[in-house]
């Protein structure tokens, strides 16, 4: 990292009451400002996105272009929006438990269940089940909205999902998706033909 980078949070001598500021001085010039801000902050793309199109990004004080390329010095204000408060609610969900001991619960999670909290999807969650279903023995690792929750699967895919139940099982469960020694299998169900034999 060059000595010219800056990542810090604003004071409120600096910003005023916005304590949700982060300022940000380019150190790679021709870097597109989105890959940039999401590299440096630790953002996905998407959410960078929203805050480009929010105007939530200024370059020296102009509202950037998720394209923009940047120059060395450029001045980078990134406005993130306040945290929504979530309390997740342990919630008497049926689950399908295929397995459960003292360091995990593997739970066939069914179509349509999503796996954690987020915004418009607060309840009914396979995490609301696994609060109620294992109350506070759950990896706290990935925070409150995500308790145990070391991978996940789409709403719209069953399957087998692994939790969890104390930090180490998250620490080896992690380590073992990282480095691919845990074998996960796919099934889809499809209908109509094949126009070739492979590929």
């Amino acid at each position: 990292m060059s000595e010219e980078f800056v990542n810090h949070v604003l004071t409120e001598e600096d910003c005023g009451e916005n304590d949700n500021v982060t300022v940000l001085e380019a150190d790679t010039p021709g870097a597109r400002c989105d890959v940039y801000v999401a590299e440096r902050l630790g953002l996905t793309r998407s959410a960078v996105q929203k805050l480009l199109t929010g105007g939530m990004i200024t370059v020296c004080g102009t509202p950037a272009a998720k394209n923009y390329k940047l120059r060395a010095g450029d001045r980078i204000e990134v406005t993130l929006p306040e945290p929504e408060a979530y309390e997740v609610a342990a919630e008497d969900i049926p689950l399908d438990v295929v397995w459960e001991d003292e360091h995990i619960i593997v739970i066939n999670k069914p179509q349509g269940m999503v796996v954690h909290p987020a915004p418009g999807h607060t309840s009914g969650t396979l995490v609301n089940g696994l609060m109620h279903h294992c109350g506070s023995s759950l990896s706290g690792i990935n925070g409150v909205l995500r308790p145990g929750i070391v991978h996940r699967i789409d709403r719209d895919t069953s399957g087998l999902i692994c939790v969890a139940k104390n930090d180490d099982a998250h620490v080896g469960l992690s380590a073992q998706l990282k480095d691919h020694t845990m074998h996960r299998e796919y099934r889809a169900i499809v209908t109509g033909g094949f126009d070739h034999e492979g590929g």
